[in-house]
């Protein structure tokens, strides 16, 4: 199915059929990427007396219980909710799905033992004008993104500037294929997820942070079309699924 999207004054058009995947799957193996000193998530049959939710333990049925933290075992979107003492849901607050979102590759720069995505480095990619929704993806990139284990291991992150300045030019949704966009450990200052909500205002409640996305080298640098797809979960963050399609221009 092909339809046609306007973006900058201009007509492209879009193959819904042709799509790529960027979320990292939940999965109840040890063999899986994780973040914030927990163990791998775990999907296991319900048992009650001689039950066992498993076909392939003799039930008509396989009914599973999974127990994970949508910040540390893959792909989720987060609101404001998830730094403010009042109670926000994502699920409540992320009302609009389709984008058109840059996709920018950045190698941090070193800065105090630290990988660092700076200010400047956005501006000389994205340039001042109004974008709605940006996706950073870091250099070096591999497949090993997958499955690590980010605990312990202090990955790149956003400086508060360059936070702000995503803000100021109209960035309402965020994605970035690191744990954080805040140092893994910063005494609880969450500087840039601060700056990008401009907390404790709550001018920005609609506005999310996607963490743990995947893009593979090989999709260049450009604009897609996305659709930021949730789970129905009343919480901070969910599990989610960014879908991008290519957009070509009509001439």
């Amino acid at each position: 199915m092909q339809i046609t999207i306007p973006y900058d004054n201009k007509n492209f058009k879009v193959d819904l059929s042709n799509y790529l995947d960027i979320s990292i799957p939940i999965g109840g193996t040890e063999v899986g990427v994780k973040a914030w000193y927990l163990d791998a998530p775990e999907i296991n049959p319900v048992t009650d007396g001689s039950f066992i939710g498993e076909v392939a333990q003799g039930s008509s049925v396989n009914f599973r219980n999974i127990l994970f933290n949508p910040h540390a075992h893959g792909t989720h979107t987060e609101c404001m909710g998830h730094i403010s003492e009042t109670i926000y849901s994502v699920n409540k607050n992320l009302n609009e799905f389709y984008f058109v979102a840059r996709l920018l590759s950045v190698t941090p720069t070193e800065k105090n033992g630290d990988r660092v995505i700076e200010k400047q480095q956005l501006q000389e990619v994205l340039g001042a004008r109004k974008r709605k929704a940006v996706i950073i993806r870091t250099q070096p990139n591999s497949y090993e993104k997958l499955t690590t284990n980010y605990s312990h291991t202090n990955p790149a992150y956003l400086d508060e500037d360059a936070a702000a300045w995503l803000a100021e030019i109209g960035v309402e949704h965020l994605l970035i294929d690191t744990p954080s966009v805040d140092r893994e450990e910063d005494e609880g200052a969450l500087k840039a997820h601060k700056a990008f909500w401009n907390y404790p205002n709550l001018n920005r409640l609609h506005c999310t942070i996607t963490e743990f996305v995947f893009v593979p080298d090989s999709v260049p640098d450009a604009n897609y079309f996305m659709n930021l797809q949730t789970a129905p979960i009343e919480n901070d963050a969910s599990p989610s699924r960014p879908i991008l399609h290519e957009m070509t221009l009509i001439e």
